[in-house]
């Protein structure tokens, strides 16, 4: 069964509305994104962490990072980490990215690519962090994300025109990657992070129509209202910051989000060892107290 971004659970499926049902198991503790905003987990560890997910990421699809990100913050909800040095938040974030390139089926050495960030892990200890983190995610490794909902959302803007539905569709994308990294929108499901990413999308493409597109989400019967507005409001304040111009031509180009949606990825096999499979031992060492984070 191939794992698609838009549908991760039933490849062959057309109809998302089934991902509603299970959206919450995919997402970090309710108290997660409240412990961060006000200080009860360190905000610091986690842009560390994602910060070290970037560079490892550097020159990878933007789809890996996302997942990765994902993988992340659901275990930081459900990890009280024992502590928080340099080198076990590279392992987690190296290994973070090498569950999401299985997933996504990218060509990935974590050997190429862990000189530059100081350490040097060997297969067997990366292999035990990914256990953990798989442990935490209950094995959950095909994340239902806003990418998931897309499909679901747009019809109900009533676009006939095509390259209308795709510039819609990649202004979202794009909003949804920039705002992931924000805390304050941690604690909204994914179906209504999607849902206020294409409302705020057709406030700046379609502004005439905004009003009856905003109506038309706020009214389907799988949104919060409230929750839909609280997050919308939010992620405007992402958009602001973000001083982002957006232009009719960029969905003409090949790497815009709406083709990154598009794309379909090998597949995932559903046993461990493939799930999990032992990498090449590299050369180099582990700090010694590396067995306090994995044990």
């Amino acid at each position: 069964m191939e794992f698609q971004l838009e549908y991760p659970l039933l490849a062959d499926s057309t109809e998302p509305s089934q991902h509603f049902l299970v959206e919450s198991d995919h997402m970090p503790s309710d108290k997660y994104g409240e412990s961060l905003r006000f200080g009860n987990f360190d905000h610091a560890v986690r842009q560390e962490t994602i910060g070290h997910i970037s560079q490892i990421c550097s020159g990878l699809d933007r789809l890996v990072p996302y997942l990765s990100v994902n993988y992340l913050d659901r275990f930081l909800s459900s990890q009280k980490l024992p502590q928080t040095k340099p080198w076990a938040l590279r392992l987690i974030a190296l290994s973070c990215v090498s569950l999401a390139t299985k997933m996504l089926d990218v060509n990935f050495s974590p050997s190429d690519l862990q000189v530059n960030g100081g350490f040097i892990f060997d297969s067997e200890t990366l292999q035990r962090m990914e256990f953990l983190i798989l442990g935490a995610l209950q094995w959950r490794m095909r994340s239902i994300t806003p990418f998931s909902f897309i499909s679901f959302f747009v019809p109900l803007f009533q676009l006939q025109d095509l390259p209308l539905k795709q510039a819609l569709r990649a202004r979202a994308a794009e909003i949804i990657f920039r705002a992931q990294t924000d805390i304050n929108l941690l604690g909204f499901k994914p179906s209504i992070v999607a849902a206020s990413a294409l409302l705020c999308a057709s406030k700046e493409i379609f502004p005439v129509q905004f009003s009856s597109f905003h109506d038309a989400t706020a009214n389907c019967s799988y949104v919060n209202k409230d929750h839909f507005q609280q997050c919308y409001y939010k992620m405007q304040e992402v958009v602001a910051v973000e001083g982002y111009e957006w232009a009719h031509d960029s969905v003409s180009r090949s790497d815009t989000p709406s083709n990154v949606l598009d794309q379909q990825f090998g597949s995932a096999a559903s046993d461990i060892s493939r799930r999990v499979p032992k990498r090449r031992r590299t050369s180099g060492s582990v700090p010694s107290s590396s067995s306090t984070v994995l044990s």
